[in-house]
């Protein structure tokens, strides 16, 4: 497995319950560092970019609206296994069916606001950090 990164957002739902702390916390309690992060207001462009595999779903046009509606923040997450470490920090996607003690669980509000975004592959870590951050601004490895 290794070393990687994975990119992960803290949705805008879970950003009004203020709740940053809370989850960086969760993420660097199973080991993983902050290799990068900012606030943003994701501009509905960008948000149609990132979830372009969705376009065609009946919920796309309200996931653009939810994640462009408040600031998320944006990080890059570093660590042995990052990709799966965080997916399983995160919960199921359905925070009700996500266990106790994850992300989703917590925080999440439903299907559609569960509070985090994680890659689930490789490939898909890359085409997300890509779409957030220069090669330079990711640094704490």
């Amino acid at each position: 497995m290794g070393m990687e990164q994975t990119f992960s957002i803290i949705k805008p739902n879970a950003m009004k319950k203020n709740a940053i702390g809370a989850i960086i916390k969760k993420f660097e309690d199973n080991g993983l560092k902050i290799a990068a992060a900012k606030i943003i207001q994701m501009e509905k462009s960008k948000a149609e970019e990132f979830y372009a595999e969705h376009k065609e779903r009946p919920f796309f046009g309200e996931l653009v609206e939810f994640m462009t509606s408040a600031p998320v923040m944006v990080m890059c997450l570093a660590g042995e296994g990052a990709i799966l470490k965080n997916r399983e920090i995160m919960g199921a996607t359905d925070p009700a069916k996500a266990e106790e003690g994850t992300i989703r669980k917590e925080f999440g509000d439903s299907m559609g606001e569960n509070a985090v975004h994680g890659s689930d592959s490789p490939e898909s870590a890359q085409r997300e950090l890509s779409l957030f951050f220069e090669k330079n601004e990711i640094c704490n490895l």
